[in-house]
């Protein structure tokens, strides 16, 4: 038999931005896999549903579901997470719906994961889209494409903060190893089966960010290994969906979420010193971190006091 490979994409009104997607899946080389393409609306308002329902795609067969409510992306992505798993797909990557991809894709990170059996999570390089740098001005023409946005994330345990290794750099190849990473990036990230039988689906309780090093984390305690894979990339239309850094999704989820990540996993020291910042984030904090540190403080959890904006 022959396996079986899902590409979930989650979209919640971004019609032009997931078509686009589904130009460059329709590119992708597939191999002897048998793939699919299964893109999940978080009930979108835009005209998502009847637009791409019944989308074609030349290269591999193409389903669509709706959630029925928006359910973020952890929530969003476990619908389409179950659905594969009811159809016994060995391998699901996770796309976001602001991707450039690389053709081969998806055939070197299911290749990878099948010869190297004790990996649960992989992601590959990441590239800032060109125009979408943080610092647009620090670049040549030349270098534009080039800029790292992800290779392999940083779990700062001290301070409780993700970061990306690289980011902002031009790759000159000082990256191109493969080994293993704290967190596994939600933009685009490989799973066998088998880890989500073992440990679950995502947990939609964080409903945006913090969901990634999450799942990272328990699919290391359960014994697997999570991998930064640079054999192949693809480029990410940076916070393209939510507004990038400052904005009031950042503001609110970020906050939150590393307040419950660090009460899971981290120290009694540093559990303190995250219930410290975020009571501080009260008084001197934006309008949504502050928000975020009353919902983290009072348990608040899926879209908590976002869903009043």
């Amino acid at each position: 038999m022959k396996t079986k490979v899902s590409i979930i994409i989650l979209t919640t009104n971004a019609l032009a931005m997931t078509k686009e997607q589904l130009l460059d899946v329709a590119k992708l080389d597939t191999g002897d896999f048998d793939c699919e393409c299964l893109v999940v609306d978080n009930a979108s308002n835009d005209g998502t549903e009847k637009e791409i329902k019944n989308y074609n795609l030349p290269n591999m067969k193409y389903k669509f579901m709706q959630s029925g409510a928006n359910l973020g992306f952890a929530g969003g992505n476990n619908v389409g997470i179950k659905d594969c798993l009811r159809r016994n797909f060995d391998y699901i990557i996770l796309m976001n719906n602001d991707l450039i991809l690389q053709k081969d894709i998806v055939v070197k990170l299911v290749k990878f994961m099948q010869k190297n059996i004790n990996v649960g999570l992989a992601s590959p390089k990441m590239y800032f889209a060109k125009g979408y740098e943080f610092h647009k001005d620090r670049y040549k023409e030349s270098e534009t494409g080039k800029v790292l946005w992800y290779a392999g994330g940083i779990v700062d345990k001290q301070n409780v903060y993700t970061t990306h290794r690289g980011v902002d750099e031009i790759d000159h190849g000082q990256y191109d190893k493969i080994e293993e990473t704290d967190v596994a990036n939600g933009a685009c990230m490989i799973t066998r089966k088998e880890v989500f039988k073992k440990i679950g689906l995502l947990d939609d309780s964080f409903f945006l960010y913090w969901e990634d090093a999450d799942f990272s984390e328990k699919v290391k305690r359960a014994g697997f290994k999570v991998i930064y894979y640079p054999k192949t990339w693809m480029w990410h239309k940076v916070s393209a969906s939510t507004g990038g850094s400052g904005s009031p999704t950042n503001d609110y989820f970020l906050i939150r979420n590393r307040f419950y990540f660090a009460l899971r996993y981290m120290l009694p020291r540093t559990k303190f010193a995250v219930i410290r910042d975020t009571i501080k984030q009260i008084f001197t904090g934006r309008k949504w971190q502050k928000w975020g540190a009353i919902d983290a403080l009072l348990g608040r959890k899926y879209m908590g006091q976002w869903k009043y904006r």
